[in-house]
C-alpha cells in the first residue's frame, strides 16, 4: 500500500510546495507525472501488483487524503498561474496542476463516488462538482456502470469516432442521462423533480460557488484559470473513457436485453507505475465486475481476460488525441480479435474474486 501512497501523493505534494513555497517545485511534478511515469512503466513492465485485500485503513486514507488535497490545490494554483512571472511559468504551473487534477484527483474522487460510506461518496461528489463536473458523481454509477458498451451510455465510445467527436457527446449526454436518473428518484419519492432533493442544485450551485471562490481570489483571471483547469481536468477524464472503452460492444440478445458485462468490454493497461499514481484505474475490467471493489483489490489487468491497451493509459490517452494514429494502432486490435472469449474471461473474473 506505500506504493499507492508515493506515487500518487507525491505529485499533489510537489504540487503544494510550488504553490507555497517555490513555483519550481511545480517543473518536478509535471517531470513525475509525465517522463518519470513513463520511464517507471518501462523499466517495470511486467511486474504485478498484488492485490491486497481490504488494505486497512490505507485503503480509505489513500483516495481520502487526495481528494482533501485537492482543494487548496485548486485555489492556491489558480492563485499561483495568475501571478505567474512569465507566460513559460504559467504554462509549467498550469500543465502541472491540471495533470494533478486529472490523472491523480480524478481517479481518486472515482473510487469515493463507489464507497459505501455517504461521506467518501460525497467527498468524490465535491471534487467532480470543483471542476464543473459534479454530474458525473450521478451519471457514473448509475448511467455509465448500468449501460457501458451499448448505445444507451453516452461515455463508451463507438469503433471509428474520433475523441473530438466522443467528448461533447459524453459530456452532454452524461448530463442528461444522470439528470433524468435524478427525475426519477424525484418521482418515485413523490417529490418535485426540481426540488432540493435533486443533486443537480449542488452539482450547479457548486460548481458556481467554485467560480466564485476564483472570482474573488484573483478576479477575472481567476475564474479564467480555474476554468480552464476544470476543463483540462474534463478532457482527461473523458480521454479515459475514451481509451477504456473504444469500439467494444455488448450483443443485443433475442430476450431484447443487453448480454451481461464481461471483461471484452474495457480496455485494461498492463503498465505499473501508471496504475500506482492513478489508484489502479487501468484495470478497468474487474472494476466494472466489481463497482465496490478498493482500488488495491482489484484483480491484474493480464489476469483478467481483458483486452490489452498497447500502452499505459497516459500514454494511450495522448495518442487518443491524434485519431488517424489511434485508429491505425488500435482498430487492428478489435479486427484481430484481441478481446478474449466474454464468457471464459467472465469465469475467471468471477473465480477471482
Amino acid at each position: 500500500m506505500m506504493a499507492y501512497a508515493v506515487a500518487a501523493w507525491m505529485p499533489g505534494l510537489l504540487l503544494l510546495a510550488a504553490d507555497l513555497v517555490d513555483p519550481a517545485w511545480a517543473l518536478i511534478a509535471l517531470i513525475w507525472i509525465v517522463p518519470l511515469a513513463w520511464i517507471a512503466d518501462r523499466l517495470l513492465a511486467g511486474v504485478s501488483l498484488v492485490p491486497t485485500g481490504r488494505g486497512g485503513g490505507w485503503g480509505r486514507i489513500i483516495p481520502t487524503g487526495i481528494a482533501l488535497l485537492h482543494f487548496p490545490l485548486m485555489g492556491l494554483g489558480v492563485l499561483q498561474i495568475v501571478h505567474a512571472e512569465s507566460w513559460a511559468w504559467m504554462g509549467v504551473l498550469f500543465l502541472a496542476h491540471g495533470l494533478q487534477f486529472g490523472q491523480v484527483s480524478v481517479p481518486a474522487a472515482h473510487e469515493l463516488i463507489h464507497r459505501r460510506r455517504r461521506r467518501e461518496r460525497w467527498l468524490g461528489m465535491a471534487v467532480f462538482t470543483s471542476i464543473l463536473f459534479g454530474h458525473h458523481a450521478t451519471a457514473h454509477p448509475a448511467v455509465h456502470h448500468v449501460w457501458v458498451a451499448t448505445p444507451r451510455d453516452p461515455n463508451s465510445p463507438r469503433r471509428g469516432e474520433s475523441f473530438w467527436r466522443f467528448w461533447p457527446r459524453a459530456w452532454f449526454g452524461s448530463f442528461r442521462a444522470g439528470f433524468a436518473v435524478e427525475a426519477r428518484k424525484a418521482r418515485h419519492l413523490g417529490r418535485f423533480v426540481l426540488g432540493p432533493g435533486n443533486r443537480y442544485w449542488v452539482y450547479v450551485v457548486g460548481g458556481a460557488g467554485s467560480l466564485g471562490l476564483a472570482g474573488m481570489l484573483a478576479g477575472f483571471a481567476g475564474v479564467l484559470a480555474w476554468a480552464l483547469l476544470a476543463f483540462h481536468a474534463q478532457l482527461q477524464l473523458l480521454l479515459g473513457d475514451y481509451v477504456q472503452h473504444y469500439g467494444l460492444e455488448r450483443r443485443l440478445l433475442p430476450s431484447g436485453r443487453y448480454e451481461p458485462v464481461a471483461p471484452a468490454h474495457s480496455w485494461d493497461a498492463p503498465p505499473p507505475f501508471s496504475r500506482l499514481m492513478m489508484l489502479n484505474a487501468p484495470s478497468h475490467a474487474d472494476h466494472h465486475l466489481h463497482p465496490a471493489r478498493a482500488f488495491h483489490a482489484l484483480v491484474e489487468p493480464k489476469e483478467s481476460g481483458a483486452p490489452l491497451l498497447p500502452f499505459s493509459l497516459p500514454v494511450a490517452a495522448t495518442v487518443a488525441l491524434f485519431p488517424r494514429l489511434w485508429r491505425r494502432l488500435v482498430d487492428p486490435r478489435l479486427d484481430r480479435g484481441k478481446a478474449p472469449d466474454r464468457t471464459a474471461g467472465a469465469k475467471r473474473m468471477h473465480q477471482g474474486g
